[in-house]
């Protein structure tokens, strides 16, 4: 785990992109609909709900990427310990440098979208579970298309 997030913190500029696209797409939405708040109320939580899909999938394809491509992928699976453990560990630095700053920028774009107090905290719970559920299951699509020549196009679908 520590070794992914010093990898994670050397590349902060390739994690910064889905951040930026989730703020970009909110952002766009919110000027796209236009300045009916009920409007804007209504179509939020699924406008934040893909934006956070989209953006997790962008940081999915680095997920085992540098791993596999300097052969320390091979180490780990070869090592002693578990391999569902080590898995666990990488899809957790995952979720926090990717799913959490998510999380974490979400109220404040929610105020953009006219999102009142209820309303934002079942959203909020429902990307606390959410989102790590993302990387999970994304890690499997990130597993299986990381030797394929531009694997994220195989991501996406």
């Amino acid at each position: 785990v520590q070794r992914d997030f010093k990898i994670a913190y050397r590349n902060r500029g390739e994690l910064a992109n889905p951040l930026l696209f989730y703020i970009i797409v909110m952002t766009l939405f919110a000027f796209g609909v236009g300045p009916d708040p009920a409007q804007l109320r209504e179509v939020a939580p699924g406008i934040i709900w893909v934006a956070a899909l989209l953006a997790t999938l962008l940081a999915l394809n680095g997920l085992f990427r540098s791993d596999f491509e300097d052969g320390s992928l091979e180490q780990l699976i070869m090592s002693a310990q578990p391999i569902p453990i080590l898995l666990l560990g990488k899809v957790l630095v995952h979720w926090s440098v990717t799913g959490l700053p998510l999380l974490l920028i979400t109220p404040l774009l929610a105020m953009l979208m006219h999102l009142d107090g209820p309303a934002l905290g079942v959203l909020l719970l429902s990307l606390l579970v959410g989102t790590p559920t993302l990387s999970l299951v994304g890690s499997v699509g990130g597993a299986l298309t990381v030797g394929v020549h531009r694997g994220s196009l195989l991501l996406a679908l």
